[in-house]
């Protein structure tokens, strides 16, 4: 057993799967071999080819998940399964299985909630962890650090660790792979402990098949960082509308004003009236994000009540 823990524990490993009979069989064993007295759960998101079989011939307990997307797959993963600790991964076979006795010993030892494997691909493998991968993981992780000030290293990690207290109380709205930026950006906004472990991370085998596309994800996930700012942080997300559209109308009156205060005219009404108008929506904005982040607040104060009622993880002696 790699953990000296996990015997204490009832552990549960999460794999959402779609299409991967090719590397299935490899995850399951993996686990297996390192929590022997873990279950673990493949949930079957649609897939096309023997996913499901094959996994269960691995071992596994296979359930099925008919609505599309990662997200959707988490959340009745984490309504569905009963553990104090849980191992979500995916079913590539692309993360390290052999450091998993080191993060939940993290996640024990130091009282977490999260531990994110934050992944290292070998400097031979060039295609583990791709460029754009990481160019957009860098571009997402600064947007999350400005909003709320925390230092990230890899933010969209599909390998984590969680304490029985942050699945019960996590709300899962995502719906695809922007699942990881949500489950972040709720570790931030409730400021639980977390960490980053970092563990190797390697190329798919020849002959499977990536589900991420670069682009549309990205976007996707990078919409999904705004909707999230906007109900995390609204006061700081309708604050930009308010500097862009006050400072807009500074920028058209300020050549006005000089004018009057020269000739005493004002020449230019329609500009007087433009600027007037930008002003004023400006300060809807602001007014708008007073008020949604006194409601924010309030909705924060529940998601941490609603936390605080799930006892924690408790150091067990073996």
């Amino acid at each position: 057993m790699s953990t000296s823990f996990s015997s204490a524990y009832r552990l549960a490993v999460l794999v959402p799967c779609r299409n991967e009979a090719l590397t299935i069989t490899q995850v399951v064993t993996d686990f297996r071999q390192q929590l022997p007295n873990a279950a673990i759960y493949v949930y079957d998101n649609c897939s096309t080819d023997d996913t499901a079989t094959v996994a269960q011939q691995a071992g596994a307990i296979v359930r099925y998940e008919k609505q599309p997307g990662k997200g959707n797959v988490i959340r009745r993963m984490f309504a569905d399964i009963e553990a104090d600790i849980y191992i979500l991964v995916d079913g590539d076979n692309t993360y390290e299985a052999e450091a998993v006795g080191r993060l939940i010993d993290r996640l024990i030892n130091e009282q977490l909630d999260m531990v994110v494997g934050a992944r290292r691909s070998e400097v031979k493998d060039k295609e583990a962890y791709r460029f754009g991968h990481r160019s957009g993981n860098q571009l997402l992780k600064g947007i999350v650090e400005l909003q709320f000030g925390a230092r990230l290293d890899d933010m969209l990690s599909g390998y984590r660790i969680f304490s029985r207290r942050f699945v019960k109380c996590f709300p899962a709205i995502s719906n695809g792979f922007e699942i990881e930026t949500e489950l972040t950006i709720h570790t931030l906004e409730l400021r639980l402990p977390f960490a980053e472990e970092p563990v190797l991370y390697q190329s798919r085998p020849s002959g499977s098949e990536s589900k991420l596309n670069t682009i549309s994800d990205g976007f996707r996930v990078l919409g999904t960082s705004f909707l999230l700012m906007k109900e995390t942080r609204p006061f700081l997300f309708f604050g930009v509308f308010f500097a862009l559209f006050s400072g807009s109308a500074i920028a058209l009156m300020l050549p006005v004003v000089f004018t009057y205060l020269e000739t005493g005219l004002v020449p230019r009404f329609p500009t007087v009236i433009i600027a007037a108008s930008l002003m004023s929506l400006g300060f809807v904005f602001f007014t708008c994000g007073l008020i949604l982040d006194s409601v924010a607040r309030g909705r924060r104060e529940l998601k941490r009540m609603a936390y605080l009622r799930i006892p924690r993880v408790e150091i067990k002696e073996v």
